[in-house]
């Protein structure tokens, strides 16, 4: 069975988690530079084989568009253009973040350990993956 890969899109680090190849398990996979997010995916799936990719949609709480979904958009375009064989797919990332953060509180992580933005997204990257693997039950 192939890996489902997911994505915490942001301006300037992107998150990334994938399942296990059963998808059962979602572990966080790497924080990259937004700008090598393509190349590193592109390299990521030469080596492992991925049947679909979710996205985090970012949403207001009130459900309007963030002033980040432009670019999601933008690069969820770009995907579908340059890797039609593997889909891509939306799941709403709401309080994500939030969510993140406690999961670092309740883990024991000082608060030092908590400014690293890059592991709020990978973990963020992780917690979108447990909602997609949990929709599909």
């Amino acid at each position: 069975m192939a890996r489902i890969l997911s994505i915490d899109y942001g301006k300037k680090r992107t998150g990334i988690a994938v399942t296990d190849s059963l998808q059962i398990i979602a572990n966080g996979l790497a924080t990259v530079s937004t700008s090598e997010l393509f190349d590193f995916l592109k390299n990521y799936i030469s080596q492992e084989e991925v049947e679909r990719v979710i996205i985090g949609k970012p949403l207001q709480t009130n459900g309007l568009p963030s002033e980040n979904l432009q670019r999601v958009e933008q690069f969820v375009n770009r995907w579908r253009k340059a890797m039609p064989a593997i889909p891509i797919e939306y799941v709403d990332e709401r309080f994500t973040s939030v969510l993140a953060h406690q999961v670092m509180i309740d883990g024991g992580l000082r608060k030092k350990a908590r400014q690293d933005k890059a592991l709020v997204d990978r973990i963020s990257a992780t917690i979108i993956l447990e909602d997609y693997l949990r929709s599909r039950k």
